[in-house]
């Protein structure tokens, strides 16, 4: 009786270790395929030095790594591991002038999240810049994109 007793709670002792690092992002079980951890490990190297958190987003997958909030970078990758976009974390005065102004002019006394340089696949750039709960997307020149919920 006591070796199955002692069976089952290291059986369950496993199991939760393994929800555990399948649910990194501590919001629903994730379970993020190894080609897409596989893939971001290739390209971004650096990451492993550092906890890693992944999200699943409109059917993506993001990982997130680095700074105070864990998230000063974060890739986001197809299902079968194909690179979308890397959005790293700047500081606002980082930004284009023109995407400055228009906040200026059109989010004032806004609060400001997270602000990023977004490059994607195809090495485009564009900022990302949340405010009030909201992306405002803006493109390499700092002209205003749109606005995303």
């Amino acid at each position: 009786m006591k070796k199955i007793l002692g069976i089952t709670a290291i059986l369950f002792a496993l199991s939760s270790s393994a929800f555990a690092q399948e649910n990194e992002s501590g919001n629903e079980h994730i379970n993020v395929p190894t080609v897409v951890k596989n893939a971001n490990m290739k390209k971004y190297p650096e990451s492993k030095m550092h906890h890693i958190t992944w999200e699943k987003e409109k059917g993506n997958y993001e990982a997130n790594w680095g700074g105070k909030d864990g998230e000063a970078n974060s890739v986001t990758y197809t299902p079968s591991g194909n690179f979308i976009e890397i959005v790293k974390e700047i500081p606002v005065n980082q930004l284009p002038k023109t995407a400055s102004s228009y906040i200026k002019e059109h989010y004032k006394n806004a609060k400001f999240g997270d602000v990023g340089k977004v490059s994607d696949a195809n090495g485009k750039t564009s900022y990302e810049v949340e405010i009030n709960r909201k992306d405002i997307i803006f493109d390499e020149n700092g002209n205003f994109v749109k606005e995303e919920k």
